[in-house]
């Protein structure tokens, strides 16, 4: 986490209660809660909800699109914690810059 966390181009912005990590100004990851708020993109949607703890980000009963929450408890793993930080970065990184 720290190596992801000190990356130049990566910020921390506290929001809504939680903490975001932006990748040039584009969210990327969050928390809120012990969950992990990850962006995978519309393509990416299908793909990430097969995976352990996952389920569609919805926090105002309008599911958001591109993004899921993990459960907090999936990514104790070093691992699976730094997959989820590496997907989130690389679809931040194809957007314009902020």
């Amino acid at each position: 986490m720290e190596r992801w966390r000190a990356a130049p181009e990566v910020t921390e912005k506290h929001m809504s209660g939680g903490v975001a990590f932006l990748r040039q100004g584009n969210m990327a990851v969050g928390v809120t809660g012990n969950d992990l708020l990850g962006r995978v993109g519309p393509d990416g949607m299908a793909a990430a909800l097969t995976r352990p703890g996952t389920r569609v980000f919805d926090m105002s009963g309008r599911p958001m699109r591109d993004w899921i929450m993990v459960d907090g408890a999936t990514v104790m793993e070093d691992d699976t914690l730094g997959a989820w930080l590496d997907e989130g970065r690389a679809f931040a990184a194809g957007l314009p810059p902020k």
